[in-house]
Parts: C-alpha cells; sequence; structure tokens
C-alpha cells in the first residue's frame, strides 16, 4: 500500500506540474493559434488573386516597412508563420465596437472583399471563426458576419500587419454570464485568439486579414477527450500497480525474511544465526548478517556467562564448604579442642576468606577490565611492566621482567592494560601450581603494532581442559 501510495502521489505531483506550468493550456492556445494562421493564409492567397485580377501590373498598396520575424532558409522561397502565444502572456483589453471609417475602402479592394464576403461566411459556419479583411488603410471590405466599412486602424496587431508583420495576440473576452455545459460548442474561455497577417505582393502591403477565435478550455478539452483520458488513466493506474508490486517482491519479501529471523533469534533456533538467502537489496543484506552476528556474539556470550558462572561457583564452594565444616567443628567441639587446635581451625577459617575476598577482588577487576572502553591514549610498557612485577613481588609471587625495547609505547589507557595483565599475573600464580615463575616480555609486532608476552613456567591447563 505504501509504494501504491508514493506512485500515485508521484503521478498526481506530475499532473499538478503541468497544470501550474499551463502545459495543457498553452497546447489549447497554440492549436488555436495554428488553426486561424492556417485559415488565414488560404484567405490572404485568395484575396491576393482576386485584387490583382482588377489591379494588375500597378504599383498598389503601400511601401512595406517590416521585416519578416520568422527564420527564412535563404536557398528556398519557404516563408513560414510560427504560432508564437502562451497561456502566460498578458492578454490585451476587450476590442471596442468598431468605428465606421471616415475614409471609404479602396474601390478595388472593396470589390474584391465583395466577392470573398460570401466564402467567408461559409467557412465561419464550420470553423466558428471571424475573419475580416482590410485594405491598406485598415478599412474592412470583406468580412464573415458584419462589419463592412469600419476601420480597425485603431488595434496594435493591425497597425503592425500593415507594416508587413504577421502578428498574434490574446485579447480578452466578455464571458457569457452563465456557463455554457460541457457538451456544448460555446467556450467559456476568458480571452479571444486574434491573428492578422499582411497581404503581402513583393515589397508593397496590399491589405491584411483579422482572424479570431475563442480557445478550448481545460475542461472541455477534458470532457471531449474523456475516454482517451480514462482509458490512459487506467493504464498508468495498472503500472502503478505492476511496479508497487514489483517493489513489494524486491523489499517487503526480504523484509519478512528478517522479521522471521529476528523471531527465530529470540526463540534460539538454529535458522536464527543464518543470513537471510537472497535479500536482494544490500543494505537489506547488511541488515541481515549483522542480525546474525548479533545473535552469534549474543549465543557465545551466554555459553561464556553460563561456564563462567559454574567455574566461579566452583571456585567459591570449597573454601564456603571448608569454613562452614570449621564452623561447625567449633560450634560442637570448641570446649573439648586444645587451643592449639581451636587456633589451627581459626586460622583455616582466615585463609579460606581470605581466599574468597581475593576470588570477589579478582571477579570485580575482571568484570572492570571487560567493561573499558579503549580511548585515544599512549601507554609507556616499560614502566608499567616493572610496576606488575614489584606488585606481584609483593604478594609473595615471582614475577620477572625480560627484554622490553626502549620506548615502546601502546595506544592504551594505563588502567586497562594493567587490569589484564594483572588478571594474567594472578591466574598464572594460582594454576601454575607450587613454585611458578611469571615472565613478562614486549616487543614490536610490524609497523604500529606492539605485543606484550606473558610467560610462566607451571604445569599449563590440563589436558582435558587445553581445548575449552
Amino acid at each position: 500500500m505504501v509504494f501504491a501510495a508514493v506512485g500515485l502521489g508521484a503521478l498526481v505531483i506530475a499532473l499538478l506540474g503541468m497544470a501550474l506550468v499551463r502545459v495543457y493550456d498553452n497546447q489549447l492556445i497554440r492549436q488555436t493559434e495554428s488553426e486561424l494562421i492556417a485559415q488565414g493564409t488560404v484567405v490572404v492567397s485568395l484575396y491576393g488573386e482576386l485584387l490583382r485580377e482588377k489591379v494588375g501590373t500597378e504599383d498598389y498598396g503601400v511601401t512595406r516597412l517590416s521585416s519578416w520575424p520568422f527564420a527564412t532558409p535563404a536557398d528556398s522561397n519557404l516563408q513560414p508563420i510560427l504560432p508564437s502565444l502562451r497561456a502566460s502572456d498578458e492578454a490585451l483589453p476587450a476590442p471596442e465596437e468598431p468605428p465606421v471609417s471616415a475614409i471609404p475602402a479602396e474601390p478595388r479592394a472593396r470589390e474584391a472583399g465583395k466577392r470573398l464576403s460570401p466564402l467567408l461566411a461559409q467557412v465561419r459556419r464550420s470553423t466558428l471563426a471571424g475573419i475580416r479583411v482590410m485594405d491598406a488603410q485598415g478599412v474592412v471590405v470583406a468580412s464573415s458576419s458584419m462589419g463592412l466599412g469600419t476601420t480597425l486602424l485603431a488595434r496594435q496587431e493591425v497597425q503592425r500587419a500593415l507594416r508587413g508583420e504577421p502578428r498574434s495576440v490574446l485579447r480578452r473576452r466578455l464571458a457569457d454570464p452563465d456557463d455554457a455545459p460541457l457538451a456544448s460548442l460555446s467556450r467559456d474561455t476568458g480571452v479571444r485568439v486574434t491573428v492578422v497577417l499582411p497581404v503581402l505582393e513583393g515589397e508593397r502591403v496590399w491589405g491584411a486579414v483579422l482572424l479570431s477565435r475563442t480557445p478550448m478550455t481545460f475542461a472541455k478539452a477534458l470532457y471531449a477527450d474523456r475516454w482517451n483520458l480514462t482509458a490512459t488513466g487506467l493504464v498508468l493506474l495498472g503500472v502503478v500497480a505492476l511496479m508497487s508490486l514489483a517493489a513489494t517482491a524486491l523489499v517487503v519479501r526480504p523484509v519478512r525474511a528478517l522479521v522471521r529471523q529476528t523471531r527465530a533469534i529470540a526463540a534460539s533456533a538454529p535458522e536464527g544465526f543464518e543470513p537471510v538467502a537472497r535479500p536482494v537489496v544490500e543494505e537489506l543484506a547488511e541488515l541481515s548478517e549483522s542480525l546474525a552476528g548479533m545473535a552469534t556474539a549474543l549465543r557465545d556470550r551466554n555459553q561464556y556467562i553460563r561456564s563462567f558462572a559454574a567455574n566461579v561457583s566452583h571456585e567459591f564452594k570449597t573454601p564456603l564448604a571448608s569454613i562452614q565444616g570449621a564452623v561447625e567443628l567449633l560450634r560442637d567441639s570448641a570446649d573439648a579442642m586444645s587451643p592449639e587446635q581451636r587456633e589451627r581451625f581459626l586460622a583455616n577459617i582466615d585463609a579460606d576468606a581470605r581466599r574468597l575476598t581475593r576470588l570477589v577482588q579478582r571477579l570485580l577487576e575482571l568484570a572492570r577490565a571487560d567493561s573499558l572502553v579503549a580511548r585515544p591514549s599512549r601507554t609507556a610498557v616499560a614502566p608499567l611492566l616493572e610496576a606488575l612485577a614489584e606488585r606481584g613481588r609483593a604478594q609473595g609471587l615471582a614475577v620477572e621482567v625480560g627484554a622490553v625495547p626502549a620506548g615502546l609505547v601502546l595506544g592504551l589507557p594505563a588502567e586497562v592494560l594493567e587490569d589484564i595483565l594483572w588478571q594474567l599475573i594472578t591466574n598464572a600464580s594460582q594454576h601454575g601450581g607450587e613454585g611458578v615463575h611469571v615472565r613478562l616480555e614486549a616487543d614490536v609486532e610490524g609497523e604500529g603494532r606492539g605485543r606484550v608476552v606473558v610467560r610462566d613456567d607451571g604445569k599449563g591447563i590440563s589436558e582435558s581442559n587445553r581445548a575449552r
């Protein structure tokens, strides 16, 4: 569901982005402009031919003042007119009712326009575009509806066309008071596309053709194309669904396998200690391997704690049993004992109590050494080993320092290294047997690495326990 929501969200964002930049509105306006340009070029050609019959080779019209605004290939006679309007262009005010021209239309232009007007009216019935033809002075000589004899010279786009330059503009449109139904032919757009094309003959301007049409609204365009858009939407939804299923297969499947792995770890099942097979996603593979490593470490730690607890209980059991037996004997037979016997039992109790004290101290030191975190530090090895040897000799242990490279420094805190080495020394003295000797040495092992060696000449670990 999350992947499906993300896919739908991306689709909605894309559509909203298109709406914000008005891509579809631009397309609708340019489509209307292109249609008007196509119709206008035909009308320009017809009017030019009709006027040419009456003008002949006479130097007619006004001199062209503007150059062609669109790129024209140098090696051909092409003269393209390209659509240029956008929905974001500023719309000019709505045109006022054109006044009747104080100057009458040029007679030959009026005659040519009279022959063209029925054709323009026929075209308007099919294309719904308003078409007006003007002479070189801006007086309307042909129209698809009305306005003959009026002048359009006050409009800036007409002025540009009579100088020889095609011009397209947006003008505001007085909308109907009530919105038209989506299925009607009426268009509710608040602007109107106006295209004015000059009638050119060489470097002379014979007149201009003005065409106007309201572009399709976005809502009406969607309604007109509703079935295709619905089919496209269904296809896109299907694609989003397939992509969501593919993402689910790639991501959700290994995630569920990770969930099963964590449950297996909680139940101490063997499959919890193995990474998920073929998780596809690299990050999930790393997570599964980390979980498996963590589970293995926890299992080993648990086994170590159990073994350690068993060893500690064994170490404590012997002196406690001795103390308990000596106390019972003193309680039951103290009066019958000689002073020497009582003193011997008390000495045994004292020795066992001291042994328990040493065991507790060693446990505390071991816990401290195991919990310390190495920090960036530097410790000189030779003074530390000498101090450990003095500490051991003060407790009756045979400890000596062997070869140590001069100036050897290790990147460990002194208390961490001291606790670890003291555990090894006391372990050797306790379990090495009578007269055991401990020797401390150090050397350099590779670049930037040092090694401290603790050796003893005791009997060592028994064969049965050596593998453990």
